[in-house]
């Protein structure tokens, strides 16, 4: 096969209720950039990309040059065409590259009539187990969705559980003050106690802040703390003071971070995003790495539609060390532009596609539907947050926002 084009197109779909995170939020949406990529038997292998909540479109076509009678096989050279270590240090287009990967093992999948996890080296596991991934929320436009208190949170969670059968129940905080949702967290394992449990701050807290938070769950069944504060040398620091074993998605996301992990430990547990690796088959190698030095192994959520959210589960299925459940955000959307509709949870996971490629097409009303909605609405700055104007965190953080205000409603095409 050679690619003959590379088309991409920018989508917008909104979320049950704006997710707030440590830097800002998703504005009630997420903006996702579609890729499809051509091959010269007709054949078309998909991709996507996030970006902050902006469009990538513009980007994806700039490398069209690049990729344009590339055979779709050859992903190692694709590595040094798109995302050469050196030029990346002028232009990083390691998502561009793993929207293109994505798209490519699509296309060798569809071509040999085989499933992506074949082309990589066999799945080990036909269903792949997720956590519950609970965010503080806005309230939606309608007024319901809002997660801002104990009690609110615990309901969410169970109401997840019933609905999808998670058993393992992470909450990205950094958001309100540390006490607060330490106060947060143990609401929800005392609601949950059979349960495992995993908080996200993204690395807002000083590192005493974070050893003081871990001491006040380390009675909990906790899986890990995941970026308690910034820095490999700072996750260092915690991870000597606290027996919960640290997690990142953020300061190990290359070979060369998981190196320096390797010689002088600061993480336990390394989340793998296909996105932030620069796709698939990096995030096996990593694994593969892990393996041998025995560290720990979560799929990493950067807020996906079901193309990525399918490269996720081919990666679950094929790493035999996968220690915990893997991240989603998936269950906060209100619709996908694949076929069928969402995925669809079962027992607290969702079972390994099996069709030819990705194991996933495209609906074409669904994907007109939400570029329409995109250029409606727009972007949004996802590193900034609706409710607090002007507002933005310093590392380690200490201007919190308040439990006790509300926040916005209708977020609009703001």
């Amino acid at each position: 096969m050679k690619i003959v084009d590379v088309r991409a197109t920018t989508v917008t779909v909104p979320l049950q209720a704006p997710l707030r995170h440590s830097n800002g939020a998703h504005w009630g949406r997420f903006v996702r950039t579609i890729v499809e990529v051509e091959a010269d038997n007709g054949l078309v292998g998909l991709g996507e990309m996030g970006g902050g909540g902006q469009s990538a479109e513009d980007a994806v076509r700039g490398l069209r040059e690049y990729v344009v009678g590339h055979d779709p096989a050859r992903t190692e050279a694709l590595r040094f065409m798109l995302a050469n270590p050196t030029a990346s240090l002028y232009n990083n287009r390691t998502q561009l590259l793993a929207a293109i990967e994505f798209a490519c093992l699509d296309l060798q999948g569809k071509h040999l009539g085989v499933p992506v996890h074949e082309l990589l080296g066999g799945k080990v596991r036909d269903h792949v187990a997720f956590a519950s991934y609970l965010f503080f929320r806005y309230p939606a436009a309608d007024g319901g969705g809002e997660v801002r208190t104990p009690q609110q949170l615990v309901a969410h969670a169970r109401e997840l559980k019933e609905a999808h059968g998670f058993t393992v129940h992470k909450l990205k905080g950094g958001v309100f003050p540390p006490d607060y949702e330490l106060e947060c967290y143990r609401a929800l394992a005392e609601a949950s106690p059979d349960d495992t449990l995993r908080h996200d701050p993204n690395g807002a807290w000083s590192p005493e802040e974070a050893v003081r938070f871990a001491a006040g769950i380390e009675d909990l069944r906790n899986d890990y703390l995941e970026d308690p504060t910034w820095g490999m040398n700072g996750l260092r620091r915690v991870r000597e003071r606290t027996s919960i074993p640290i997690a990142t998605n953020t300061v190990v996301v290359n070979f060369e971070q998981l190196a320096a992990n390797v010689r002088d430990p600061a993480v336990d547990v390394v989340l793998l995003d296909t996105t932030f690796w620069g796709g698939i088959r990096p995030c096996v190698k990593a694994a593969g790495v892990c393996e041998t030095f025995q560290l720990g192994v979560a799929v990493h959520s950067s807020g996906e539609l079901g193309i990525q959210l399918a490269t996720m589960l081919h990666l679950g299925a094929v790493v035999p060390n996968l220690s915990f459940a893997a991240d989603a955000h998936y269950h906060h959307l209100t619709g996908d532009v694949i076929a069928g509709g969402p995925f669809r949870y079962r027992d607290g996971g969702i079972d390994v596609p099996d069709g030819p490629g990705l194991g996933v097409e495209l609906d074409r009303d669904k994907l007109a539907e939400y570029a329409e909605l995109y250029r409606e609405l727009g972007g949004y700055p996802y590193d900034r947050d609706p409710g607090r104007p002007g507002w933005y965190p310093l590392l380690p953080n200490s201007d919190w926002a308040d439990p006790a205000a509300a926040g916005p409603v209708d977020l609009g095409g703001r």
